[in-house]
């Protein structure tokens, strides 16, 4: 009987646990596997941080898989380790604790590390960051009711962070320096109906403020912006950005802004893959969750067998709930030449829609408050489909287009 294939895998985020979960259903009992994950939790639906900082959820409902699914697949769990380095000649891969592993096929989904701005007073006691149930740890042991919090980022980790301790009852200003909110994924408009529902959360957002330094002695007493104006705060969550975490890989494998791919999921060297946000590919690194499931099920295919199994990349997309308000983007959602556009908004139900088309196919949309069609508009733009016979009702959603389009034929 020959030996069962070594997998390792590093990480056991979202998109390590969705590789373990596509394996085991493919290939059950044809790999050895051992999981390698650097926080002392079993993996955890990162998307649901703020709804257990709000007290929305329980631990127990943000985790991924428990530790007796794991054992049920017969896969090894590691969990409080971290890898060091990788020896590519031997194929084995070196622990925090001093054990060197041997692998047959190493896949790296080390996932990406919060960033925190280089800014004069960024080391106070009271400057966190929001990415892990660590964090929220530190953020729950300072956050407290009528307590001044200030929020550094207007993108979706920023309005996470600032909806959950808001829910805490603490007094939140939101910071972002850009003229809008989520400028990456909404157009101005449609950021403008996610402000207003912020505001009506009672959150503070103060744009067009670029912080300058924290201010405080030992302890975080609030921010100072460019202009000379402050802010008093007594915790300071910084939620700008994320960046890959390829330093494992940085010696060994092709390396530009993240860990370099093909479209099998393959680094430079043969026998090691990576997949999600510490994998680039095609020159483009995806800091969302669905492009890394995709990549995840290219891998799980390929080790299956399945050799044509090919990813070619993601229609980028944001589908989530904001601070409890539907937030959906696909495409070319701002438009561009040779394009044209429909919008529909009902401010008083929060309800903003734009569809951009060029020629009879659904380039980009937007959808704010009610977003029950996204993932049909999402497929509409990523298979290309003609949507000529629908093009005057499409704006009013899925059921509506498809009776119009029957009642036509």
């Amino acid at each position: 009987m020959s030996r069962a294939e070594h997998i390792v895998v590093v990480g056991n985020g979202m998109v390590g646990v969705r590789f373990l979960e596509r394996l085991a259903a493919l290939t059950p009992e044809r790999h050895k596997v051992t999981v390698i994950g650097g926080e002392p939790v079993e993996g955890y639906n990162r998307v649901l941080l703020s709804a257990l900082l709000a007290g929305d959820v329980a631990q127990a409902d943000v985790c991924l898989r428990d530790r007796a699914w794991y054992t049920e697949q017969d896969i090894a769990l590691r969990t409080g380790i971290t890898a060091t380095r990788i020896d590519t000649a031997g194929s084995r891969l070196e622990l925090s604790t001093g054990e060197s592993l041997h692998y047959d096929r190493l896949v790296l989904a080390t996932g990406s590390s919060a960033m925190r701005l280089p800014l004069p007073g960024s080391h106070l006691e009271g400057v966190v960051t929001f990415r892990d149930v660590a964090d929220l740890d530190r953020i729950r042991a300072a956050a407290a009711p009528g307590r001044p919090v200030a929020v550094i980022g207007g993108g979706l980790l920023g309005i996470e962070a600032a909806y959950g301790l808001a829910r805490l009852g603490c007094d939140v200003t939101l910071v972002h320096v850009m003229p809008r909110l989520m400028e990456r994924q909404l157009d101005g408009r449609a950021a403008q109906f996610l402000r207003d529902a912020l505001v009506r959360k009672r959150i503070k957002v103060l744009l067009n403020a670029q912080t300058a330094r924290v201010l405080g002695d030992g302890k975080v007493e609030g921010l100072e912006f460019k202009d000379g104006t402050r802010l008093s705060a007594d915790l300071v969550v910084m939620a700008v950005g994320v960046r890959p975490q390829s330093a494992l890989a940085a010696d060994v494998l092709d390396i530009g802004r993240g860990i370099k791919i093909d479209d099998g999921m393959t680094t430079s060297v043969t026998n090691i893959h990576a997949i999600g946000e510490c994998a680039e590919h095609r020159g483009q690194i995806y800091g969302l969750v669905e492009p890394g499931y995709d990549q995840a099920d290219i891998l799980a295919r390929r080790i299956a067998g399945d050799v044509e199994a090919r990813y070619e990349g993601s229609v980028l997309s944001t589908n989530l709930k904001i601070s409890g308000v539907g937030v959906f983007s696909a495409g070319a959602f701002e438009g561009g030449e040779g394009m044209d556009s429909v919008t529909f908004e009902d401010r008083r139900k929060c309800h903003y829609r734009r569809l951009v088309f060029k020629g009879d196919q659904l380039a980009g949309a937007i959808l704010i408050g009610e977003t029950g069609d996204a993932l049909w508009y999402r497929d509409l733009i990523r298979d290309g489909a003609d949507i000529a016979a629908s093009r005057s009702s499409l704006i009013f959603g899925r059921a509506h287009a498809e009776r119009s389009v029957r009642e036509a034929a």
